[in-house]
């Protein structure tokens, strides 16, 4: 069972059309079970906490790495993979979204 710590964010990550269950939902390449580590909620996953996605690279910031030092943002990755006609498909880095404010139990 998910916890909820009053006023956390929780992170929303659409699933992409196509997707069927059964599927497997991976966070920073860990595999992610229903129920305990994410709910799934009008055609999207929901996180209980919030998960990061690293946007554009700034000047500075590829500057710094095109010299080899690097620098170390946080940058969350949802991967989602199933079948279609036996086939293997995977939808990578999907987008997340952050939700504030929820509240009640989840759904």
């Amino acid at each position: 069972m998910m916890r909820r710590v009053g006023g956390s964010s929780e992170s929303r990550v659409p699933l992409p059309k196509g997707v069927t269950s059964p599927y497997t939902v991976y966070l920073n390449g860990v595999r992610q079970e229903p129920g305990s580590d994410f709910q799934v909620r009008g055609g999207a996953l929901i996180f209980p906490r919030e998960l990061v996605k690293e946007g554009k690279l700034g000047f500075w910031k590829w500057f710094w790495g095109a010299w080899g030092i690097g620098t170390y943002g946080k940058n969350d990755q949802v991967d989602v993979s199933w079948e279609v006609d036996g086939r293997p498909r995977v939808a990578h880095a999907l987008d997340i979204e952050r939700v504030t404010g929820s509240s009640g139990p989840p759904a």
